[in-house]
């Protein structure tokens, strides 16, 4: 779906709620929080989404680590998972399918997580991913809306990952473009989340089909702040360039474009290729940390001794906003 179809869709209708939610459906946050006691409270989310490789196991690697990103995001720890199966058994076969559900259970091994189950139908595209639960301290919860003036903003991905999934489709992928984006979306997003809660991180996102740009402007409207993105520092995959120059740009990059660009203001000496890529959708993206200035260096510090691969500051938060702005320079 394009962004904002769901909040139309659900415009006007009486949505159940408890007392006891802490984040749910009415803001801008990666996954739902209900607090159990003061101690420990739920985090559950589900995602799934169709092949964006034709290795059937990567695709499970990529959409566990997907779906777990969301409970990593609020600051939790994923406990179990439950599969998501769409699935032309009839057309692909059970040995395909057994290869995908062998992708998902080699991230859910890594990261700890039990499989407890799952739901699946016939479809005419396949399609694969979890439903999530974990726990996390309802008073260490991190969210879009803690960002405060000040903060500097922490990027743990290079983004890139649909373009050169368009790529892929084109036949127009190189192979090392291939491989950066493979071990990119397979990567776990846990290392990055538990750093962030031994620093106190309250603000964070996770980065995902919206884009770089609009996961910000749900971190900025949520947090009543106008934000900077200094685009010369944001991370960008090897062969992500090459793929959106020759027009592998996908369709989620337009429908973002279209309806984040209220909320955007970008300089002119931005390249349309850089610029595309900030609106790319990306698949298992990073985190976007915000932090107090004076602990930026420090967290970069302490993510790539933990083994996260990119630990980039790419901007800052330069003042309240009650709109919510991103500017990118």
């Amino acid at each position: 779906m394009s962004p904002g179809d769901l909040d139309q869709a659900l415009c006007g209708i009486e949505i159940p709620s408890d007392p006891n939610v802490l984040t749910g459906m009415l803001g801008f946050e990666d996954a739902g929080v209900y607090r159990l006691d003061d101690a420990t409270a739920l985090v559950q989310t589900i995602d799934f989404f169709t092949p964006i490789v034709d290795d059937p196991r990567i695709f499970g690697r990529a959409a566990a680590a997907n779906s777990l990103s969301d409970v990593y995001a609020m600051g939790g720890k994923p406990l179990t998972a439950m599969n998501v199966v769409c699935f032309p058994i009839k057309k692909m076969g059970v040995r395909v399918l057994r290869r995908i559900l062998e992708g998902g259970l080699d991230i859910l091994k890594e990261a700890g997580v039990a499989l407890v189950g799952g739901h699946s139908v016939e479809d005419d595209e396949p399609k694969y991913g979890l439903s999530v639960t974990g726990l996390v301290h309802p008073g260490r919860i991190m969210t879009n809306s803690m960002l405060h003036p000040g903060d500097r903003l922490i990027l743990t991905k290079a983004i890139g990952t649909g373009a050169i999934a368009t790529a892929i489709k084109g036949s127009l992928a190189s192979e090392p473009a291939v491989e950066s984006m493979v071990r990119s979306i397979c990567a776990l997003n846990r290392s990055a989340s538990e750093v962030a809660a031994r620093f106190g991180v309250r603000a964070c996102t996770d980065v995902t089909g919206f884009g770089l740009a609009g996961h910000l402007v749900e971190m900025a409207r949520a947090s009543r702040c106008r934000v900077r993105l200094e685009s010369k520092d944001v991370p960008i995959l090897s062969g992500a360039l090459e793929a959106v120059s020759v027009g592998m740009i996908p369709a989620g990059t337009h429908a973002n474009r279209k309806f984040f660009t209220s909320w955007i203001t970008t300089s002119k000496v931005i390249s349309p290729e850089v610029s595309d890529l900030i609106f790319d959708p990306q698949t298992s993206g990073g985190l976007v940390l915000g932090v107090p200035s004076d602990s930026a260096g420090k967290l970069v510090g302490a993510l790539i001794a933990e083994g996260v691969e990119i630990a980039a500051e790419i901007g800052g938060v330069i003042g309240p906003d009650e709109q919510g702005h991103v500017e990118i320079t």
